[in-house]
């Protein structure tokens, strides 16, 4: 029972980790999953309660981030309140039409926000290009995040 019980957690945590770059798959959640079902495994003894609750919090963090990003990108940019509404809109929509929405969701909304707000494509465009890389680093962070989880759980397990 042990042995497959460790294989879902494995699986669950691999399957997470490709989440972190699909949009499609809920990444750190499933990481927290695998994580947890290995710290069951050993009853709570090596990986205790107060791990999983730091593991939850940078679960929040990094399933925060995916919204965050294209927002921040924006703001530094100096976007408009409209270009702002629409990277957020942009970010939702996105997840819905899979890794191409994911991807330029959010430069397409900001972009189109700061056209209505302002009508100047070519400010437009840098807006949409600041959110875009906003996503980006948020991506990189949420990726850092998954490893740290990972890390935490390991060293716990192993000390």
């Amino acid at each position: 029972m042990n042995y497959a019980l460790w294989l879902l957690a494995i699986a669950l945590v691999c399957v997470g980790f490709a989440g972190t770059v699909l949009p499609a798959l809920p990444g750190v959640p499933l990481i927290l999953a695998g994580l947890v079902v290995g710290a069951y495994v050993d009853n709570f003894e090596r990986v205790t309660l107060v791990t999983i609750f730091v593991l939850l919090i940078l679960t929040a963090v990094g399933f925060a981030i995916d919204y965050v990003a294209a927002i921040l990108g924006a703001k530094r940019a100096g976007a408009s309140r409209l270009a702002i509404v629409g990277a957020a809109l942009g970010t939702l929509l996105g997840f819905a039409l899979g890794i191409v929405g994911f991807l330029f969701g959010p430069f397409l909304g900001a972009a189109v926000g700061e056209f209505i707000a302002r009508q100047d494509l070519l400010r437009a465009g840098q807006v949409g290009l600041q959110t875009w890389i906003g996503l980006l680093i948020g991506g990189a962070a949420k990726i850092a995040i998954a490893f740290t989880m990972i890390g935490i759980f390991i060293a716990t397990y192993l000390w």
